[in-house]
């Protein structure tokens, strides 16, 4: 049997290491690519063109496991605390980044079999699951990404019939970044790794361009 090909773009962060852990434990070939490893930067477009174009894999899951909370002093708890720079960053990180990601590993994809594209999202993305308010920034940079990789999943299901294009929760992870927001539901990476490796391979062409938690429960948009 041909060995499975997995790209993780944010693998030294704490989910991205502990998805190539679990994609290699099922016995999938994992090329790594991270900021801190080999320099990506996910928001220069240049850079990402550069580094994508280096690989000649037909890859059959290509994850994103890049994100950021807040680069400051946390996520905004009111809009009188909403910055410029801060939402731009958020912006550029967690919703240009990963489209950049799409669009210049799009050749990287198989047209011939199954193919998943899937990135990090979360809950608070939801526009319909928005009871709370606060964390402007995160929320729009993660409904952005929503809007995109739906849009994505219309246009490249023209070309690769059976591309699954998709958006997943982890839920909530113990790792730095979730550090200063302690929650008892949190789980260890390797567990969100486990549950999203587990939904991703539970998905068919059908589910293209929807939104998944970590259960695979579709989340609103």
């Amino acid at each position: 049997m041909e060995e499975k090909q997995a790209l993780v773009v944010g693998a030294s962060g704490g989910v991205g290491r502990a998805l190539a852990a679990e994609l290699e434990n099922r016995s999938y070939h994992v090329r790594r690519l991270s900021r801190q490893d080999d320099g990506l930067d996910i928001t220069n477009e240049e850079d990402v063109c550069e580094k994508l174009g280096r690989l000649d894999t037909k890859f059959d899951l290509v994850i994103v496991a890049t994100g950021i909370l807040s680069r400051s002093s946390g996520p905004e708890k009111s809009i009188k605390a909403l910055s410029a720079d801060e939402m731009a960053m958020l912006f550029a990180v967690n919703a240009i980044g990963p489209a950049l990601v799409l669009k210049h590993a799009k050749q990287l994809f198989r047209r011939d079999k199954r193919v998943v594209f899937a990135a990090l999202s979360a809950r608070v993305g939801s526009i319909g699951d928005n009871a709370l308010g606060g964390w402007y920034s995160y929320r729009a940079s993660k409904a952005a990404l929503n809007q995109l990789l739906r849009t994505a999943s219309i246009e490249l299901k023209r070309t690769h019939k059976q591309l699954i294009c998709t958006a997943l929760h982890p839920g909530t992870v113990a790792t730095e970044f979730t550090r200063n927001y302690p929650n008892h539901d949190a789980v260890p990476p390797a567990q969100a790794a486990y549950n999203l490796i587990d939904v991703i391979e539970q998905l068919s062409p059908e589910d293209s361009g929807h939104f998944f938690d970590w259960a695979g429960k579709e989340v609103p948009w």
